[in-house]
C-alpha cells in the first residue's frame, strides 16, 4: 500500500507542474523554482509534514519535498544556531541530494556525448 500512495501523491504532484507548464506561460525553471518555493511555504505553516509522512517518497522526492527539506534544516538549523542557521540550515539540510546530482550528472557526461539540435 505505501508503494501506491507514494505513485499517486507523486503522480499527482507532476500532473499538476505539467498542467502549469502547458497552461500557463511559465518557463520550466520557474515551474521548479515555483515548486521549491511552495514547498517552503507549505513546510513552514506545517501542511506538508503530514503528507510526507502519509506518501513517503511520492511527496518527499519531487522537487516540492527538496523545498520542504529545505525548509526543515533551516528550522533546525535556527533552533540550535540562531540567526546563522538561517544561512546554515538549508545548505546541510540539502548537502547530500545536491551532490549526488552532481556527482550523477558528471558520469552522465563523461558517459555519453550530447549532441545539439540543428
Amino acid at each position: 500500500m505505501d508503494y501506491i500512495k507514494a505513485f499517486i501523491v507523486g503522480g499527482i504532484i507532476c500532473v499538476l507542474a505539467q498542467i502549469l507548464m502547458d497552461k500557463t506561460k511559465m518557463m520550466p525553471g520557474r515551474v521548479m523554482v515555483t515548486l521549491v518555493i511552495l514547498g517552503c511555504v507549505l513546510g513552514a505553516i506545517g501542511i506538508y509534514e503530514p503528507l510526507v509522512e502519509w506518501a513517503g517518497c511520492g511527496a518527499s522526492v519531487p522537487l516540492i519535498g527538496f523545498g520542504y527539506n529545505l525548509w526543515k534544516g533551516v528550522k533546525e538549523a535556527i533552533d540550535i544556531h540562531g540567526f546563522l542557521g538561517l544561512f546554515r540550515g538549508g545548505f546541510k539540510a540539502a548537502a547530500t541530494g545536491t551532490a549526488a546530482a552532481l556527482i550523477f550528472s558528471y558520469i552522465a557526461s563523461l558517459l555519453f556525448q550530447p549532441k545539439m539540435k540543428k
